[in-house]
């Protein structure tokens, strides 16, 4: 079984100068202390406008300073938000292309389409064609990285000519893919389009294992790929706070869990916000919360293994660990982190490759089957671009004379297209 981590990046009012660089400092040196600990994935979240909740919006900024601060960790989109108000689909690929490279490969490509109203609505999207939007970008996206060059694309929700996109990625076609799913019907999309499944949800052995199950059924049976590639896994969360004294881990980490829930819900359901003026923890430390008695991997090592060890055999592929929640300070994470390395985690990084191994052995012939259904991206014929058409027709200049373009200077160009008012 794998192990991520999960950058929400959250920052409870009130705030003091300083510390939101504090905050994102911190974050590098947990990612670096994930790594030596054994944890292989970073995840980090898209969401914009969710004060206190997550301060997570550039994550792409974000996962290329962890892989300057890393070597092995595989730098996880959790995730690119696909609707094209908020991504354009060029853009996507290009950031997701640029950081393969600069990570030497380590990227993982988690998708998602977003739902609050905060997000929603300050981008323009409509909640009711947002699926949509998703699938028409995903598609085309991974089209884009793998093309040479990408034949151009006329949808309903964005439309490009053909170009290539540059640069490519390490991992060919692309990096491997996921989609955020938050309940049954989206894990069983998530199989059927051969994308991995981050269930951000909390769950106890008996409730992990239905829902991955009901996964790789879907996965045999039905995976036509929306990529070029597939990725079969499916992920989980545990809230994670450690010490040795099992009462002081439980004083120390309950509350963060609970907010991240809370906050969640209030974001998403329940809440009425007023930008820049609401305070989220102050609410949140006057209402009724669910005592979430299931957050087993907050404790002692012996209680967070044996969370682990049920997860583990529900064939849970990978646990991401929410180190950081609430108010946690600093010190507190860097302990948790270090008694996961310690005290935690190397029975399972022991039985780890053997396990892959079994899977990849398993799932083979269901592999071949689904990459028999992946569409290939068609050869393109893409047309002659020519660079400033327009300053040929204001200068009068045939446009098959190729001799008069190459004559005008750079003075006769800023004229044509700054100094006569093309703004």
């Amino acid at each position: 079984m794998d192990f991520g981590m999960f950058f929400e990046l959250q920052l409870p009012r009130p705030w003091a100068e300083g510390d939101e660089q504090a905050l994102f400092q911190h974050a590098l040196e947990w990612a670096e202390l994930g790594e030596r600990a054994g944890i292989g994935y970073a995840w980090a979240q898209e969401h914009h406008f969710l004060e206190e909740y997550s301060h997570s919006s550039a994550p792409e900024v974000f996962l290329a300073a962890v892989s300057q601060r890393t070597r092995r960790m595989r730098l996880g989109h959790g995730v690119n938000l696909m609707p094209p108000a908020y991504n354009h689909p060029a853009r996507v690929a290009e950031r997701i292309a640029t950081l393969d490279l600069v990570s030497n490969g380590r990227v993982e490509w988690g998708t998602g389409e977003s739902s609050s109203r905060l997000e929603l609505e300050g981008f323009g999207v409509n909640y009711v064609d947002k699926r949509a939007m998703w699938a028409e970008a995903v598609r085309e996206s991974t089209r884009m990285l793998a093309a040479e060059p990408y034949p151009g694309y006329s949808g309903e929700y964005f439309s490009m000519p053909a170009r290539n996109i540059v640069p490519k990625p390490v991992q060919r076609p692309h990096p491997p893919m996921w989609l955020a799913c938050t309940n049954r019907e989206t894990v069983k999309l998530a199989a059927r389009l051969g994308l991995g499944a981050l269930t951000f949800s909390f769950m106890d052995g008996a409730e992990a294992a239905f829902w991955v199950n009901e996964y790789y059924d879907t996965f045999r049976a039905e995976c036509r790929p929306i990529g070029q590639t597939v990725n079969p896994n499916i992920a989980m969360l545990a809230g994670v706070m450690i010490d040795e004294d099992d009462a002081e881990a439980i004083r120390r980490g309950l509350a963060g869990q609970q907010f991240f829930k809370w906050a969640l819900a209030y974001y998403f359901r329940f809440g009425t916000h007023l930008p820049g003026r609401s305070r989220l923890w102050a609410e949140f430390e006057k209402s009724a919360v669910d005592p979430m008695a299931g957050v087993a991997a907050v404790g002692s090592p012996a209680r967070v293994r044996e969370h682990l060890r049920q997860l583990e055999e529900a064939g849970v592929d990978q646990v991401i660990m929410l180190q950081q929640a609430g108010d946690y300070p600093h010190e507190h994470v860097c302990q948790t982190l270090e008694l996961l390395g310690a005290r935690v985690l190397p029975e399972f990084l022991e039985r780890g490759e053997e396990r892959r191994c079994r899977k990849q052995e398993e799932l083979a012939p269901y592999i071949e089957k689904a990459m028999r259904n992946v569409v290939p991206v068609e050869q393109a014929e893409p047309q002659p671009v020519e660079a400033y058409p327009v300053l040929w027709d204001r200068l009068g200049v045939d446009a098959e004379q190729w001799g008069a373009r190459r004559s005008l200077d750079a003075a006769q160009m800023w004229r044509l297209n700054v100094g006569g008012g093309n703004r």
